[in-house]
């Protein structure tokens, strides 16, 4: 089969022939239609200083996907050939006290599919089982390749109640984009999104969002002003990991204010510990997805609501043949656009 390979622990991939995984008990082996582009396959391209730390090469990348099941291991039980599939990228172990508690998501042995063991950027990959999330009625395949991030975004929006609440969004990225769709689909009452790319602003604002903020040029507490807002916002979802975004949202939430951060910051940021105690701010950490609470309600969300199905699949800017990948990750990393694609329905 064909995939982006990493054969040795150096910058770059090869686009070469690799033989076909075998699924062995409880496993299913996918041909893979469609892939996403994430951040952290920018990084194991890189070869940064955090894939040098995670990663053990030989290795196929790639943990967003969409495709079809074609072979079952034995004792699969519930997935069958044929399935139309996404699949949830964090295998844990079942064994740890979090797994046997059912909070499998905070699994202290958890395992990352396209990190950990090759992935998704291939002709064929395979996974447990009970790794498979089988789509119950025809999905858009590009739609169906972002169900990771899409599940990152459902479960940071949805950490804390919405409905009526003013939200900010820092990071405009295609996960901040998801998430700003989200809000405004459970009923939030104001959404304001940040960042510094004006096309990725532009895009917030067809997400739904009241406000699409440069903070080059602006502050968040103008777009406070410019709403009516009197007491700061209720939500805070930190996307971006920018070393000033947390900071700054703490600067202008509401006392009481809960926030919810998924984005990994870089360095490390001050923040004013003396605010989150007298404001009585809620923080919390946010990796992945609720397994598999987050993938019932992001499934809900889309069959009941048509106009989050679209702007969900609009977050997807950019599509490659996967023979194109080199061009697929050059846009990627150029960080203007919405999500990247991978077609490898004609390798």
């Amino acid at each position: 089969m064909k995939a982006l390979f990493k054969a040795a622990a150096q910058p770059g991939f090869e686009f070469v022939d690799r033989p076909e995984p075998e699924p062995t008990a409880g496993e299913v082996k996918i041909r893979v239609l469609r892939t996403g582009l994430c951040g952290t396959d920018l990084h194991i391209q890189s070869w940064d200083a955090w894939a040098q730390s995670e990663i053990r090469t030989p290795l196929i990348p790639g943990h967003e996907f969409y495709g079809e099941v074609v072979e079952l291991g034995a004792d699969v039980r519930d997935v069958q050939v044929g399935d139309q599939v996404s699949g949830e990228g964090h295998i844990v172990c079942g064994t740890c006290r979090n797994c046997r508690a059912g909070r499998r998501q905070m699994c202290i042995r958890t395992l990352s599919v396209g990190v950990h063991r090759d992935g998704a950027f291939a002709e064929y990959v395979v996974i447990p089982e009970r790794n498979v999330w089988v789509h119950q009625s025809e999905i858009d395949p590009d739609l169906g390749a972002i169900f990771d991030p899409f599940g990152n975004a459902t479960h940071t929006a949805l950490s804390f109640p919405l409905v009526g609440e003013d939200v900010l969004i820092t990071g405009a990225g295609p996960i901040g984009l998801m998430a700003a769709a989200i809000a405004r689909h459970v009923g939030a009452r104001f959404v304001v999104v940040t960042d510094v790319s004006e096309p990725r602003l532009q895009l917030a604002r067809t997400m739904g969002a009241d406000l699409a903020v440069n903070v080059a040029t602006s502050t968040i507490a103008d777009a406070q002003a410019e709403l009516g807002m009197r007491e700061g916002f209720d939500v805070g979802l930190e996307m971006s990991g920018h070393p000033s975004a947390l900071p700054d949202m703490i600067a202008n939430m509401n006392h009481g204010g809960q926030i919810a951060m998924l984005g990994l910051p870089s360095e490390p940021i001050s923040v004013d510990w003396a605010k989150v105690v007298t404001h009585m701010l809620t923080v919390k950490g946010i990796y992945g997805r609720e397994m598999f609470e987050t993938w019932y309600a992001m499934s809900a969300m889309l069959q009941s609501g048509a106009e989050l199905q679209r702007a969900v699949t609009a977050v997807v800017t950019d599509r490659y043949d996967a023979a194109d990948w080199a061009a697929g990750f050059a846009t990627a990393r150029a960080g203007t656009g919405g999500k990247v694609v991978l077609d490898w329905s004609h390798v």
